[in-house]
């Protein structure tokens, strides 16, 4: 929780600090923000190899949130030593000042640091269970429910800290987020001997995968049935690379909207509603729904009539490319000259963002913890996580046709995104064809699994 805490609360101010402080466009904003979160998604692979070969979980969840804490207080330096503009102008390129050369080393920071802790934290919430318990899912959902209670208050607190209009004030909010990883370390490192054990009551995550005594023969070849279950990993991961670059339009584009083509003022008490607080609504609506979600499979199930993975992912995507034709009219009334739009467009862009979220992300950590071989476990949390990396990569390069005025006209693949209906346009195609494609496909990778629900 205070792991996400600290990631959204950051996240939450980042691309408003690159616009209002260190001066960025937003196209290029866009692609700063999408090869950092795509990094971000892209060293777990290197921190589960090195946890399954060398460390275990635990030591490289720790070393993970040191890192991630000193990222955080990289990025306060760097808004401490924010200057005033004696013109203003919209960067393109880096200066390589003393504050984007600290903002800079505050993302590797976090890349590093997120790489170590991410695969680790969710490859232990499926060790603490059995590999055939029927309540992985359903657990996952809670799990993912748990630390949604951070994403829900760091765009709040953090927010509210930095994103006050004064470019100065992202300090704080980075400050806030650098001590909410500090609050976690300490939690996880008081309470991990007595909390973190498998259902015998065994530690888990004190040694790499590779040494624990297991009934796999974990110095042989992979079987067929492992090879087919990790060729499911992998094509799941692909699809759902789709998903997260509409998804992590929240971070950016859908920021941006807010920030500019939203009426967030509340004129009764002479209040303007933070655009970094709108990230709050998508865990807030998980906080609400996921329970439902966790109760509503295993009944499925038991009625036969629960869907595939597969399937289930698939019905995410319909359910974020539904969420996106919600945004369509108010993007058109943007586009006819309207100055601002009520904030129920993008509440409702979100409350279905989540429904697809729940169908994908829960289902997916626990897909990959009963279809990766013991021996692979973290690395193949990896792979999941590198979906989300190239998606992270295409979601700012996609936001970078967000139009801007006074600038030309961008093109994708030959078509103008003259306005704001054409651009959010492609996240519904592109969901939606995604979904179609897997559907196809979804009985057999039903078949791959062997068994695997």
């Amino acid at each position: 929780m205070w792991e996400r805490f600290s990631y959204y609360g950051m996240r939450a101010i980042l691309s408003l600090y690159m616009i209002q402080s260190l001066l960025y466009n937003t196209a290029f904003t866009s692609t700063i923000y999408g090869y950092y979160t795509g990094l971000v998604y892209l060293t777990p692979l290197l921190g589960g190899y090195i946890a399954d070969r060398y460390w275990g979980n635990r030591k490289s969840i720790v070393t993970g949130g040191i890192l991630m804490a000193l990222g955080q207080f990289s990025l306060a330096f760097s808004s401490y030593l924010y200057t005033p503009p004696n013109a203003s102008y919209a960067y393109s390129y880096f200066l390589f000042s003393n504050q984007e050369i600290f903002f800079l080393i505050g993302l590797f920071l976090l890349v590093i640091g997120n790489g170590f802790f991410k695969p680790n934290i969710s490859t232990m919430v499926g060790s603490l269970y059995s590999k055939n318990d029927e309540r992985r899912d359903s657990a996952f959902t809670i799990f993912y429910m748990g630390i949604n209670v951070g994403a829900l208050l760091s765009p709040l607190i953090v927010g509210g800290l930095g994103n006050t209009g004064n470019p100065s004030d992202f300090m704080y909010g980075f400050i806030a987020a650098g001590i909410g990883m500090i609050i976690g370390l300490i939690i996880f490192i008081i309470s991990k001997n007595k909390y973190l054990v498998t259902p015998e009551g065994e530690s888990v995550g004190k040694l790499p995968s590779h040494l624990i005594e297991s009934h796999e023969n974990c110095d042989g070849p992979l079987t067929k049935i492992e090879k087919q279950r990790i060729m499911v990993i992998f094509t799941l991961a692909f699809f759902v690379i789709f998903f997260w670059a509409s998804f992590e339009q929240a971070g950016i584009s859908l920021t941006f909207f807010a920030d500019q083509s939203v009426d967030r003022v509340i004129s009764s008490l002479n209040y303007t509603i933070p655009a970094s607080w709108f990230q709050s609504i998508n865990p807030l609506f998980i906080l609400l729904i996921a329970p439902i979600f966790a109760t509503m499979w295993p009944k499925l199930r038991k009625k036969g009539l629960e869907p595939s993975i597969p399937l289930k992912m698939a019905i995410g995507l319909i359910l974020l490319s539904v969420g996106f034709m919600i945004l369509l009219p108010a993007a058109r009334m943007i586009d006819a000259g309207s100055s601002s739009v009520s904030p129920l467009y993008l509440v409702g862009v979100y409350f279905m963002m989540t429904l697809g979220e729940l169908c994908i992300s829960p289902i997916g950590l626990s897909m990959v913890s009963k279809l990766s071989p013991l021996r692979f476990s973290c690395l193949m949390m990896g792979v999941w996580f590198l979906s989300s990396a190239a998606s992270n990569i295409i979601a700012g390069l996609l936001s970078s046709l967000y139009p801007e005025p006074g600038m030309p006209i961008p093109t994708l693949l030959g078509i103008q995104i003259a306005g704001y209906s054409s651009f959010f346009m492609i996240f519904i195609i592109m969901s939606a064809l995604a979904a179609l494609f897997l559907i196809i496909i979804s009985k057999k990778l039903s078949k791959m699994m062997h068994g695997i629900q």
